[in-house]
């Protein structure tokens, strides 16, 4: 089995728990994080000594041809997840997903044919299926780019898989649904409403309550990438990672409330909208060929979301762990 592998965006927030998780079974991990005047390596500056130790740390950028593949030099696998994925920034800066996302492939797919790598995971996204136009949603539903981060994602899936047909490079592609849990990003909805309300609001403010989604929690997405590297099955292959269940964003903010004995009212913030054509109003996955290769969610349905929302709460109500976040300011 391969030993060495390396995770590009480790500094983030699946890439740490997955580089963490790594660690632990055994693996030689070779951490990407992003070069900053500050010395940061992200949520990986909060992992414990004893995992920081076991690990190799480089700091580049997806975006560097040359430092790219230095870093994937004597790797066995590479899982890649660096990306811009904030939705409204894109439409802010669309032209830095184009560079990030799909030349940031590029350049790993590229040096991972030229090295000879055994195995590329390319992360990928539920945004690339826009809004369902079936559910549950397979890997077959049609691709539809309804922001510039969706597009770019697709962009970059084609790619990739474009490395596989034309020159038998070893690629398996996850698409994971909603992910949420401990160290998510506030611009996300469920640590959005956790942490406005750890502060004491009362008034949450929010976009459209309206849209479903498929909440993954963590631990279920980062055994999805490890079941996908694993798997011989899986090279040449899409495969969605996802709970196969559908839940509003109204209905996920009131099992939040119940969960923290609050009562609250929903203030729709205009900024936190997306534009109406650009909304994916549903996602639901079919998970039916991640079960084929030997994975399935261990927090599925009703139960396992309200269990993954109080363990992400949980995480959240430490005063250390809320520290890291703005919670007061919305941030593109």
């Amino acid at each position: 089995m391969a030993k060495n592998i390396l995770v590009t965006g480790a500094d983030g927030f699946i890439g740490s728990h997955l580089a963490e998780e790594l660690v632990k079974e055994g693996y030689n991990v070779k951490a990407f994080t992003m070069y900053n005047s500050f010395n940061s390596w992200g949520w990986l500056d909060h992992s414990s000594k004893e995992i920081i130790d076991s690990m190799e740390i480089f700091s580049g950028d997806i975006r560097d041809t040359y430092g790219v593949k230095q870093a994937m030099k004597n790797c066995d696998v590479v899982m890649h997840l660096a990306a811009l994925i904030a939705i409204p920034y894109s439409y802010h800066s669309p032209e830095t997903y184009i560079d990030t996302n799909i030349k940031g492939t590029l350049n790993v797919v590229q040096a991972a044919r030229e090295l000879e790598i055994a195995k590329v995971v390319h992360t990928s996204t539920s945004e690339v299926y826009g809004s369902a136009q079936f559910v549950p949603i397979t890997e077959d539903h049609p691709l539809q780019g309804q922001s510039p981060y969706s597009a770019s994602k697709i962009g970059a899936d084609q790619l990739a898989m474009s490395f596989y047909s034309s020159f038998s490079t070893p690629i398996a592609i996850i698409r994971p649904f909603n992910t949420y849990g401990p160290r998510q990003s506030a611009r996300a909805v469920i640590p959005t409403v956790i942490t406005q309300l750890l502060n004491g609001a009362t008034e949450i403010k929010l976009g459209s309550l309206g849209p479903t989604r498929d909440f993954n929690y963590i631990n279920d997405t980062v055994r999805g990438f490890i079941s996908i590297m694993k798997s011989d099955e899986s090279v040449g292959e899409v495969i969605n990672i996802g709970s196969n269940y559908e839940i509003s964003i109204k209905d996920t903010v009131e099992m939040i409330a119940d969960i923290m004995g609050v009562k609250i009212s929903v203030i729709t913030d205009a900024q936190r909208l997306r534009p109406e054509k650009s909304e994916v109003d549903r996602l639901w996955a079919d998970n039916t060929k991640a079960r084929r290769i030997g994975w399935e969610p261990e927090y599925a349905g009703k139960e396992g979301l309200r269990r993954g929302l109080e363990e992400t709460i949980k995480w959240f109500s430490d005063k250390d762990n809320r520290a890291q976040y703005k919670a007061n300011f919305y941030n593109i």
